[in-house]
This record gives structure tokens, sequence and C-alpha cells, in this order.
């Protein structure tokens, strides 16, 4: 009864593993009926590569700049007196010389002919001096024998002899006159053509900054007169460029100006100096250009931009601004490398030409980098590289 009781239990049990069996089967077949085929993976992604390029480049810098007069004179009366004519449109080219303002000249003509009497007057006592001077001269001659022989007193001779030494020092005396009063004359001259404010160069006379019938003195400002032919334009640069262009940047280095509504003016300037310090405030040293205007069309006070070439960079290498992204404050590039797979290289940039980055390290010739899709490229990344 026992042997029959473990026969039970064995069959019990193996009856159960084949239950289980079946079920697993059965599952296994329902599972495999149902089953779709694994989805095909993507194609490789299409991006858009560009050829890295290497070839010399010229550096250009690029300036704020202002312009001003080659010379600014300030007209200013020598004399003081009161204002009774313009001659000159404001505005307007004048010459070296060309009376601008008239100052009533009744009062200096008036001191010239005052000199010009004194001046008579201390020839006409010159004149009596050389004649007192002849008299003496004759007296002395002629009573030096008979004082010789007694035939006059010692004294009277010595009375002659007085008289000659004074008229030589009175005929001195007038002289001098007269030379004091030439002088006086050579002042009133001179006031009286200074009544007549000339511009003390060519150029651009500007606003007149008093009106006819006003009193002007020494200090008074009548106007500006800019020669503008050749036009100053002066530049800032930073103490840095300074330094690498130093000795580089010299009058043969042609300079580019560009007007405040873009247009680039036709005529090239050239380097003239550069100030002797740096601007301890703003830490930029001013330089100095000169460009030909004819036809005055530039004028002081205009504001452009000055561009000259800096430097050339020898076999630069060259790679579009939208291939390069940054990361924290590093920049990537994405090079399609063997198999057409991605790269992401770290670069260090230089200057920018245009829409072009120069790489300084990072990069060489030959190396093909994505310059559309860069946000959508992973390291390691199979790609689809089109060229542009």
């Amino acid at each position: 009864m026992h042997s029959a009781f473990i026969l039970d239990k064995g069959s019990a049990f193996l009856n159960i593993v084949a239950s289980v069996l079946l079920a697993s089967l059965l599952l296994l077949a329902g599972c495999a009926g149902n089953s779709q085929p694994s989805p095909a993976s993507p194609p490789p992604l299409d991006v858009v590569v560009v050829p890295v390029q290497q070839k010399d480049v010229p550096i250009y810098g690029d300036w704020v700049a202002t312009l001003d007069g080659y010379v600014n004179a300030n007209i200013q009366p020598q004399v003081s007196g009161y204002l009774v004519r313009q001659n000159y449109r404001e505005g307007s080219f004048v010459r070296k010389d060309d009376v601008l303002f008239e100052i009533d000249p009744r009062p200096f003509q008036a001191a010239l002919d005052q000199a010009k009497g004194q001046l008579a007057q201390a020839r006409g006592q010159l004149a009596q001096a050389e004649a007192q001077l002849a008299l003496s001269k004759i007296n002395v001659q002629r009573n030096t024998p008979l004082a010789k022989a007694h035939a006059i007193a010692q004294s009277q001779l010595d009375t002659d002899v007085q008289n000659q030494a004074t008229s030589e020092a009175l005929i001195k005396t007038n002289q001098a006159a007269i030379q004091g009063a030439e002088a006086a004359v050579e002042v009133a001259e001179l006031n009286l053509g200074f009544t007549k404010v000339r511009s003390l160069v060519s150029g651009i006379a500007g606003i007149a900054t008093t009106q006819i019938g006003n009193l002007v003195g020494q200090s008074t400002l009548l106007t500006t007169v800019s020669q503008v032919d050749p036009i100053k334009v002066y530049f800032p640069i930073s103490e840095q460029e300074y330094l690498r262009v130093a000795g580089k940047f010299t009058s043969q280095v042609p300079l580019q100006l560009t007007l405040a509504d873009g247009s680039i003016y036709p005529h090239p300037g050239k380097i003239a100096f550069a100030n002797r310090q740096v601007d301890q405030q703003t830490g930029t040293i001013r330089v100095a250009g000169l460009f030909a205007n004819p036809g005055n069309l530039l004028r002081p006070g205009q504001f452009g931009r000055v561009r000259a070439m800096t430097a050339l960079r020898k076999n630069a290498i060259l790679i579009p601004q939208r291939a390069v992204s940054e990361l924290q404050g590093r920049y990537q590039v994405a090079v399609v490398g063997a198999n057409n797979k991605i790269a992401i290289r770290t670069v260090q940039l230089a200057e920018r030409i245009g829409d072009l980055w120069i790489v300084e390290s990072g990069l060489n010739q030959g190396d093909q980098v994505v310059s559309e899709g860069v946000a959508k490229v992973r390291d390691g990344m199979t790609v689809n590289p089109k060229h542009a």
C-alpha cells in the first residue's frame, strides 16, 4: 500500500510538469503567431560638409573715425574797433589773404597821420641840428689859427668847440627821434592794415560769430577757416594693436574710409602720424590719417570708419563661422572622418574674416567639417556627408 501511494505521487508530479510544458509551448506558439518583424535602423543623417581652406589671408583693422580740418585757423582781429563789414559768404571757400571782415579804419587813419606828422617834425629838427653843426665846424676852423696867433681869446675857440659837440649830440638825438617816429608810422600803418581782417589759410569759412556794428577786440573770435584738402581723419587704436603693428603702420599703408551713409570714399588715405602718448583713460593711442578731398565733400566733424591692413597671415586655416559651435566658452567643430563618422574637435580661433574664422589649432588641411546640421550630430555618429 505504501508503494502504491508513492507511485500515485510520482504520477501526479509528472502530470503537473507535463501540463506546465504544454502551457509554455502553447504560449510560445501564440506569441510567435502574433509577433511583428523588428524595424530597420534609421538611415544616416544628411549633413553638409565643406573642406578646410588654407591660404594667405590679409588681416584688417576697423576703427571709428572723426574728421577734422588739416588746419583750423581761428580768425580774430588784431586791433579793437567797431565791425563795419563782412566780405565773405558763410560756408564758402576763401583763399589766403582774402578780406573777411573790416573794422572802422578812421581812428587808425588818424593815428597814422599823426605819426607821419611827428616823423616830419623829427626830420625838420634833424635838419636844423645839421645846419648848426655845419656852422659850428666853420667857426672852429676859422678861429683855431686866430687863437693860436692870439688874435682872439682862447675862450671863444673853446665856445665854438663846445657848440660843435652840442650840435653833434643833438643830431644823434634827432636821428633817434626819427627812428622812433618811423617805427610809430610803421605801427600805425600795420594797425590800419589790421582793420581788414584777412584769412590766414585757404579753406572753408565757417559761420560768423559776431554781427556788424559790434565792438570787437583781439580776443573776439570772428569765424574759423578750415583747410580741408587734404583732410585729417583721427581714429583711436588700442595699445595692444599699436604694439602689434608698430613699425608696419606707416604712410605706405593705404587707408579706406567708410562714410556715415555706408558708402566707401573713393580716395584712399595714408597714415600721417600717431600721437605721442597713450590715453590712460581709454588705453588707446590716437592716429591721424590724411585723405585727399577734391570738391571739399568731407567736412570737419563728420564721422566714419577707417579700415587698414595690419598683418598678413601665411597659410591660414579657414572655416565658415556657421561650422563653429560654442560650449562653455570652448569652440568646437564636427569633422567627418573615416567611414563617415563624426569626430567633435575643440579648436582655437583667431581673427574673423568676413563669414570665416581663422583657426589657430585643432584642424588640418584636408579636414571636412560640418557646415549645416552641426546641432544634430554627436561624436561617433555615422552621417551621410554632402558637399556644399
